[in-house]
């Protein structure tokens, strides 16, 4: 299960994020995850509650924002999201299509709360 090691990834760069404003906790993480990054938003959920305990994200929530698969045909310059393959342009039918998002995990927002002034 890849979304394990994806969660204490995250939470490796989150400590890391916040080490400056120690001490403080996090309250919120939200990710951006492409419909086509083979991550399963459910696991990922699942993953990141057993890594955060005991970290200054132990009481933090996991906002996982779903980015549709995106891409730009060549041969006409439309845009398509498709749910599902065949991945062909939706306005010309060309499969010659140039990838624009759908495909990464991206830590958006970082929300915590600090005792400094």
């Amino acid at each position: 299960m890849h979304e394990l090691s994806l969660a204490a990834s995250l939470m490796e760069i989150l400590e890391g994020k916040t080490r400056e404003y120690a001490p403080c906790r996090i309250t919120a993480v939200t990710v951006k995850l492409g419909r086509m990054s083979g991550v399963v938003p459910d696991l990922l959920e699942s993953a990141f509650e057993s890594v955060k305990k005991g970290t200054v994200a132990a009481d933090a929530v996991l906002v996982i924002e779903v980015v549709p698969f995106r891409f730009r045909c060549r041969a006409c310059g439309g845009e398509s999201f498709p749910d599902e393959p065949p991945y062909v342009c939706g306005g010309c039918g060309a499969a010659d299509i140039e990838l624009l998002g759908g495909m990464d995990l991206v830590l958006e927002r970082l929300e915590i709360e600090t005792e400094r002034p």
